[in-house]
């Protein structure tokens, strides 16, 4: 059930990543905002909702897509509370927060490190060249941000020149991204570079010591590789890369062999 603030919150950010992404406002997003009330509980669902699982396969599949829409709902009520944030210096200088985006269900969670340039423009993550080249390195091992994918950042606003956050910075951001794992509950985490994985697991090891191999952030399984912006700068380590999605896959297909279907 949703708030009618936090269904503002949303019809203004998907209004936001519309314009950006085509250059103009959409007719299906005008720019009179439209009324919206809060859900109600009727007593029909209050009854799918404290039912226990069991039930026909007709009623276990609402019972899935509520619990999804509940979970979006958690992920919108977040997003509203980081475009609100000015915690760091970071919220003075950035045009978009860029929360995240992909299914509020995910299996697997990857986390880069900041938005970049083109991230700022459109509130999103990871839709620049280095996006593209996450997009067909998830492709690869059968992932992807429109089914089974979701992406976030370890800050949500772009340091100044796409510099690495600062750890004032990181922390003042973490509490967003802790919230945004519990909501999603990935199956897996994929950490995109160095500033992730050192944030993540706090530790000073990097990618170039810790990628390919399998480690447990709070009983999740997380492994790092390289960074597509570092690939893309450093094309001989793409099939490094390459050998840690391998790795990655097969503990995928160990969770769930039927992830990708």
């Amino acid at each position: 059930m949703m708030k009618k603030e936090e269904k503002y919150a949303v019809y203004s950010l998907l209004k936001t990543a519309s314009d950006a992404l085509y250059g103009f406002s959409s007719p299906s997003f005008p720019s009179e905002m439209p009324n919206f009330e809060d859900d109600i509980l009727t007593e029909s669902s209050e009854q799918k909702m404290t039912e226990t699982a069991g039930g026909t396969p007709a009623e276990m599949q609402s019972a899935n897509n509520e619990s999804a829409a509940s979970g979006s709902a958690t992920l919108d009520s977040i997003a509203k509370k980081i475009a609100a944030c000015n915690r760091c210096v970071l919220s003075k200088t950035r045009l978009n927060v860029v929360p995240g985006m992909g299914v509020p269900n995910p299996f697997v969670l990857v986390i880069g490190e900041g938005p970049g340039e083109e991230e700022d423009k459109q509130g999103l993550p990871f839709v620049g060249p280095a996006g593209q080249l996450l997009d067909k390195m998830l492709a690869a091992i059968q992932l992807s941000r429109a089914k089974n994918t979701y992406i976030a950042n370890i800050v949500k606003c772009r340091p100044p020149m796409n510099r690495n956050p600062f750890p004032e910075e990181a922390d003042a951001c973490r509490s967003f991204l802790d919230a945004q794992i519990a909501a999603l509950k990935p199956k897996a985490i994929l950490a995109a570079g160095s500033v992730a994985v050192k944030n993540l697991l706090h530790t000073q090891a990097g990618v170039l010591k810790l990628h390919g191999k399998i480690m447990d952030y709070k009983g999740i399984p997380l492994l790092t590789t390289y960074h597509p912006s570092a690939l893309l700068r450093a094309p001989e380590n793409k099939r490094t890369a390459w050998e840690d999605l391998k790795i990655f896959r097969a503990k995928l297909l160990e969770i769930d062999p039927n992830y990708a279907k």
